[in-house]
């Protein structure tokens, strides 16, 4: 059994002796999990990537003015392919005078397609890509004497609890100093029910994402989950903001994973995804809690999602 693998068995023992059991999001994007989220990106009733690419197209012009003229290293955490991030880039090296894209992401292989992306999309720019948790990768980016942006777009700050997401800006700070910025992707609160259509969809492909992770544990880990006894359940609490997703075993089993058995009740079940909303009051506290202050915040035409500007308060 390879190292990998020993932790995502450690990992899901560890998350199925809980009370309740959890499953790590984590773990949904294997090879087929990548295939449905890719649908799931492509449904109508999931708006987050249409929102965000309203933002890149229509507020790059004014976050770049702010680096006018200045010397920018731009870290994007998770960067994937970036697709997305093209427009931007552009952008912000037309008014920088000097730009460098460090792109970090878990898959290297993932790191070489941006790489090729940026250099025929965008000549000039300087790619250095990091591939690896970037809970070991950023700490390796030497310090520089330019401005520094660290990027986290999309919604993956909502992956946290807002306890958790605080400590994690916390951490990205330790690798900034004053003068340097963190622009953050956050989820807005906005109508429950289209947040709710966006994680539990009328045509089953969240439950299917879902239930896929069962399908990988059996693969990978010797599981024999039958799928067929269990349902996909998505809340959305409007006060707080929290949208979590769920497993629902549908009657009295038991389940064997390698050689540990995990004992289900009827109705019992597995929480396997957060993502968080935030508002505006929520958003300074986070910043506030995390070491910084909030500088801009730009919203799609829909104010369905934000980019949050923030910069390192005083050391």
């Amino acid at each position: 059994m390879t190292s990998s693998t020993q932790t995502f068995l450690n990992d899901v023992l560890l998350g199925l002796r809980q009370t309740p059991k959890t499953l790590s999001s984590k773990y949904f994007y294997d090879e087929e999990g990548s295939r449905i989220f890719q649908e799931i990106m492509d449904m109508a009733s999931y708006y987050l990537p249409q929102a965000e690419l309203d933002i890149i197209h229509s507020q790059s012009q004014a976050i770049a003015e702010l680096f006018r003229d200045k010397s920018v290293d731009l870290i994007e955490l998770g960067a994937g392919d970036g697709r997305k991030m093209v427009h931007f880039v552009k952008i912000l090296q037309a008014k920088t005078t000097d730009l460098t894209y460090l792109p970090l992401d878990i898959s290297e292989s993932i790191l070489q397609v941006n790489r090729r992306l940026f250099e025929q999309e965008i000549p000039g720019v300087r790619v250095h890509p990091l591939a690896g948790d970037f809970f070991h990768t950023l700490p390796e980016i030497k310090d520089r004497t330019h401005t520094r942006i660290m990027l986290f777009a999309g919604s993956n700050i909502g992956n946290f609890r807002k306890e958790k997401a605080a400590e994690f800006l916390r951490f990205v700070r330790e690798h900034l100093q004053s003068g340097d910025f963190f622009l953050l992707g956050v989820d807005l609160k906005k109508h429950p029910r289209t947040i709710r259509n966006a994680y539990d969809d009328a045509g089953g492909i969240t439950k299917k994402f879902n239930l896929n992770l069962l399908k990988r544990i059996n693969r990978e880990l010797g599981g024999d989950f039958d799928l067929s006894a269990f349902d996909h359940y998505a809340t959305y609490h409007p006060i707080t903001g929290a949208s979590e997703s769920f497993l629902v075993s549908l009657k009295k089993q038991s389940v064997n994973i390698g050689e540990e058995q995990v004992q289900f009740e009827k109705d019992e079940i597995i929480q396997t995804e957060i993502s968080q909303k935030y508002d505006l009051p929520m958003l300074e506290n986070l910043a506030s809690d995390s070491g910084y202050v909030i500088d801009s915040i730009y919203k799609d035409s829909k104010e369905r999602f934000a980019w949050v500007l923030m910069n390192v308060s005083g050391n």
